[in-house]
């Protein structure tokens, strides 16, 4: 079977790493800041997107998060939180995304007023109204930032104690990790880990796989955001592959960030080829200008992965997903089917990410 755009974008989806405040649509924005009288570079589409899209131009991950300035601008009031959230489950129920895991972080939404707790609420609203509205299940993860003083960190742990099992499905570590280490905010994960929540952490991004390390054995990470360097260090990445530990993988944001020196560099393909569980996710849908099945189809083009691999890539998110078993085990049977009806994926195709 050739494949084309078009298949896989109707191909059932799982995305378990996708930023809310990186993934807004630029109408939204320009709407928002109207009616809250927030001042933006432009209000021209066109110009607008064109500053906050990478696009071709790489930098830093510093540079990459300097974008986000603009669209929390926009963030600040129960409604904008609600309308964002709801249309961000839209974009990606519209490319047959069936489960996503959408983190953001409360603190980062209170310029005006707004406590951490009426941020969630706002979220949960717009993401239980989207799931009522379109084929599509969401969970959210609440992020720490590396940056701010590890007792923000504590009370967002707090705050996701409060919401367990209430919409909140994990807890995170995001930002920028040069000299922000994650053992720092190690506290915070002792109360979700002790509580029995689940924990990813942005690493080995732009740091090397001693930032991936922290996240694992001081913080107790369930998945790694990114993981890109993971390779430098063989007998992490074996430890990482023995423990069935996920690479929630966005190669193009790798690519924006210069986590890697190229596209074609990218280690994907050599982390599936090991058998380690990966993932392919957007990261931020509008800063990186990109979506699932752009992120499939890069996957396609440039490291050869074809249908059965992505049956694996989806299998193996949702084995990854943070949410009960049994919910994990339908939907494993529910996509497995589809992929079996819809596109002669056999289920007798043996994953080797198992």
């Amino acid at each position: 079977m050739k494949i084309s755009r078009d298949l896989l974008h109707e191909l059932p989806k799982v995305e378990l790493h996708c930023h809310l405040d990186g993934c807004l649509r630029i109408p939204t924005i320009i709407d928002l800041a109207q009616r809250d009288k927030i001042k933006l570079p432009y209000t021209n589409e066109d110009q607008l997107k064109n500053i906050l899209s990478a696009g071709k131009k790489r930098g830093t991950l510093e540079d990459y998060i300097k974008r986000f300035d603009i669209t929390l601008s926009v963030m600040q009031t129960p409604e904008s939180l609600t309308r964002t959230a709801y249309e961000l489950a839209e974009d990606a129920a519209s490319e047959n995304v069936r489960y996503i895991e959408i983190r953001y972080s409360p603190i980062l939404h209170t310029q005006k007023g707004l406590t951490p707790t009426e941020s969630v609420e706002a979220v949960k609203k717009g993401l239980k109204k989207a799931e009522k509205d379109f084929n599509i299940r969401c969970g959210i993860i609440v992020c720490g930032i590396r940056s701010i003083k590890p007792e923000a960190s504590l009370q967002l742990a707090d705050l996701t104690l409060k919401y367990k099992n209430k919409g909140v499905v994990g807890f995170d570590l995001a930002g920028v990790e040069e000299n922000f280490p994650a053992k720092d905010h190690r506290e915070a994960f002792y109360m979700i880990l002790n509580h029995n929540i689940n924990a990813t952490i942005h690493a080995g991004e732009a740091f090397g796989p001693e930032s991936i390390h922290q996240a694992i054995h001081y913080c107790g990470a369930h998945r790694i955001g990114h993981g890109t360097r993971l390779k430098e260090d063989k007998e992490l990445m074996q430890y990482v592959n023995d423990h069935r530990i996920t690479l929630e993988v966005c190669i193009l944001s790798n690519y924006h960030t210069k986590s890697v020196r190229s596209l074609k560099h990218h280690p994907v393909r050599y982390y599936y080829d090991q058998g380690i569980r990966i993932t392919l996710n957007t990261d931020n849908r509008l800063i990186s200008n990109t979506t699932m099945t752009d992120e499939f189809m890069l996957a396609h083009n440039l490291f050869g992965f074809n249908l059965y691999d992505f049956r694996e890539v989806t299998i193996t998110a949702i084995k990854s997903a943070f949410m009960h078993y049994k919910e994990r085990k339908n939907m494993i049977r529910s996509i497995a089917d589809e992929l079996e009806g819809n596109f002669g994926l056999m289920p007798e195709y043996i994953e080797h990410s198992s």
